[in-house]
């Protein structure tokens, strides 16, 4: 019998992994709770019925949008992706408006609570409201999605279907019908007893196999073999212990939270990046240590470093579009560095040295043994496995116009979770525009009309390498006065 994953007529797994496995668990606690959200800001109302047909047809394209998870009664068997007979597409689309004056401050506000909500398990697990009232004529769409169901990256390509290259594109052919299953929990459970006695001997089969090739790899090669084995180990202590003590002011931990976003120009970003000799990634790590930077000196705290996780794309073109591919890397943010040049400089050789870090996957390794813990301990491991004040993701999206239903997409906002950390924050690139949207606990940031005005200064003091481009503030009005930092050089904090 074989152990591989079986998958569907998509091409997708039909059993969750381990890691998918414990994201779906995190998803009842506020605290491990990692739904993804993105905001897409329209420069019009799409038709209703348009609209609602694109999500139909896309939810009988992209299997996922209509399978829910079953998790067996007893643990016999990996929890499954089965096409829900009860879904409902009025549950999971919705239609909102905005109260006047529906600015986009109000808008992120309502998305806020939105991520801050829980999704139900027992459905399909996401969500799309057409929001309505948007401030100058526009509208918005905003999508809740479970981290169990895929990675930022993979719900690029899990969604493509909605959009067109034109605003009026010839009508499309209806899909067919998928066939809904009625597995249940039970139904699960003993199918796994069933299986049980081949899966114990499969793996038993292929422990053996394993352990004898790896007998005698060692007799052949005994140093090469224990070299490999303690150059792993070590590699693992690099990717999971502490880079940097925790910042002070950024300790606490709430269940609330707030959002700002800010635009840039990618072509600005670019020039900025390309003058420090470093990527657009590195730019924009830069910019949010400069901003940090900037809140710790105002608040008379200032720091040299603090952890920092950036999530690492392990999606390749072979992999499909469910599931999550994706590897944490520590930083140690370079706070310290006054001088946004050599704070890029930093940030791509820390990168470039975590990024070929041998168990940099370390996590996904032990993600089977990790599912098998109950859920308070399971939180407490999360929180010793993220040990970081702040994380930030980069996903790039589609580089040319957009449109859905008619409607244009002008920009898109990335909400991400906060597990266990202080602020999360997203650079979403689309259609030559860069989005950045910091979400923080609140007990974390305590100012946040200072952090509004760092968040914006951080940015502007990166691109200004490249120009003239400056980051245009979304959530809040730009500040009159510049922000005051401290004028001490590179190095030290203390200096």
């Amino acid at each position: 019998m074989s152990n591989e994953p079986e998958v569907d007529a998509a091409g997708l797994p039909e059993e969750l992994s381990a890691v998918d496995q414990i994201l779906h668990r995190g998803e009842a606690n506020p605290r491990t709770r990692s739904g993804i959200m993105t905001v897409e800001l329209l420069d019009t109302t799409p038709d209703w019925d348009t609209f609602y047909t694109r999500f139909e047809h896309a939810s009988r394209k992209v299997l996922r949008l209509r399978q829910k998870v079953v998790t067996p009664t007893l643990p016999t068997a990996a929890p499954r992706w089965v096409i829900d007979p009860d879904f409902n597409l009025d549950f999971h689309l919705r239609r909102v408006r905005l109260p006047e004056p529906g600015t986009v401050r109000q808008l992120i506000d309502l998305a806020e609570i939105a991520a801050q909500s829980p999704l139900d398990i027992s459905r399909p697990l996401w969500t799309a409201t057409l929001i309505e009232g948007v401030e100058n004529g526009q509208a918005a769409l905003m999508v809740h999605l479970s981290h169990a169901v895929t990675d930022a990256v993979g719900g690029v390509e899990m969604f493509a279907n909605l959009y067109d290259f034109e605003r009026q594109p010839p009508p499309r052919p209806t899909p067919p019908l998928p066939i809904p299953s009625d597995l249940s929990p039970n139904d699960l459970m003993r199918a796994g007893l069933n299986r049980l006695p081949g899966t114990v001997a499969g793996g038993v089969r292929d422990a053996v196999f394993g352990a004898v090739q790896a007998v005698g790899h060692v007799v052949r090669d005994p140093l090469a073999r224990l070299g490999g084995a303690v150059d792993y180990a070590l590699s693992g202590a690099r990717v999971m212990g502490p880079v940097a003590d925790p910042s002070p002011i950024l300790r606490r931990r709430s269940l609330s939270s707030r959002t700002e976003a800010i635009d840039i120009e990618l072509g600005d970003l670019h020039r900025a990046a390309k003058a420090a000799g470093g990527s657009i990634n590195d730019a924009y790590l830069a910019g949010l240590c400069g901003a940090l930077r900037r809140y710790h000196v105002a608040k008379g705290v200032p720091v040299d470093t603090l952890p920092m996780a950036v999530p690492v794309n392990l999606r390749s073109d072979a992999d499909p579009a469910g599931g999550n591919r994706f590897a944490g890397v520590n930083l140690a943010a370079p706070l310290g560095l006054s001088d946004p040049e050599v704070r890029i400089r930093e940030v791509r050789s820390q990168m470039t040295r975590k990024r070929e870090e041998r168990a940099i996957d370390l996590v996904g390794a032990i993600a089977p043994i990790a599912g098998l813990l109950p859920d308070a301990l399971l939180e407490s491991m999360a929180g010793s496995i993220v040990n970081s004040d702040v994380q930030a993701s980069n996903v790039p999206v589609y580089a040319g116009d957009t449109f859905i239903a008619g409607a244009k997409v002008l920009r898109q906002y990335g909400i991400g979770p906060l597990p266990g950390v202080a602020m999360m924050v997203v650079l979403v690139s689309r259609s030559g525009y860069c989005t950045i949207t910091a979400r923080y606990d609140r007990a974390s940031i305590t100012e946040p009309d200072l952090f509004a005005r760092c968040l914006l200064a951080g940015f502007d003091e990166v691109l200004a390498l490249g120009g003239e481009g400056r980051a245009v503030p979304v959530t809040f009005t730009a500040p009159t006065a510049p922000v005051h930092h401290s004028t001490r050089q590179n190095g030290s904090g203390s200096q």
